[in-house]
């Protein structure tokens, strides 16, 4: 039995953060061959047994979407921190996405707009509960912001999709941006 828990946490510090630790090699759009990523995991005891079937079990056990499986191959959908760009598929946004923060950050936010800091994009919820959890990992009582992405994209800024709770920006400008009260 697995600790998918765990066997998440690995991929996604291979996929999201360290590829090349696991010598793996992926295209522009973030694919690795499962295979290959199999067979880097198995260099682990841990993982010495583990099948594409637990991999694909992992996921769709998981609440948090991180991962997709296509044609033989594995990616994750955002997270990404190693200075190679990740394309992503531009697509319009909901009229309105949310993004939790600290409290401590809201004036820079405010001044500066939302910043992908040291991710390659700017996260943002769909819903009003995802921005509160992902807020709370930095702020006990963190800051809901609300991103008039309509308005947004309307004037060029780019958003793209992360999945069915998670959506990506290049940045947010401060002008699109408020406080939730």
């Amino acid at each position: 039995m697995f600790e998918y828990e765990r066997l998440s946490k690995e991929i996604s510090y291979a996929l999201r953060h360290a590829p090349w630790e696991y010598e793996l090699e992926m295209d522009e759009e973030g694919w690795v061959p499962l295979g290959q990523l199999l067979d880097a995991l198995r260099r682990e005891e841990q993982w010495e047994n583990i099948v594409g079937a637990n991999v694909e079990e992992m996921i769709a056990e998981s609440a948090k979407k991180r991962f997709e499986i296509r044609e033989g191959r594995i990616r994750a959908f955002y997270g990404h921190s190693f200075p190679m760009k990740i394309w992503k598929e531009e697509k319009e946004p909901p009229d309105v996405l949310y993004h939790g923060t600290a409290r401590r950050f809201l004036e820079s936010i405010m001044e500066k707009g939302l910043q992908p800091q040291e991710r390659q994009y700017v996260h943002l919820s769909q819903d009003v509960e995802t921005a509160e959890t992902v807020g709370k990992r930095h702020d006990g009582k963190p800051c809901i912001l609300v991103i008039d992405a309509k308005r947004a994209w309307a004037e060029g800024i780019k958003f793209y999709f992360g999945n069915e709770k998670v959506w990506l920006a290049d940045c947010v400008p401060g002008k699109y941006i408020e406080q939730m009260l």
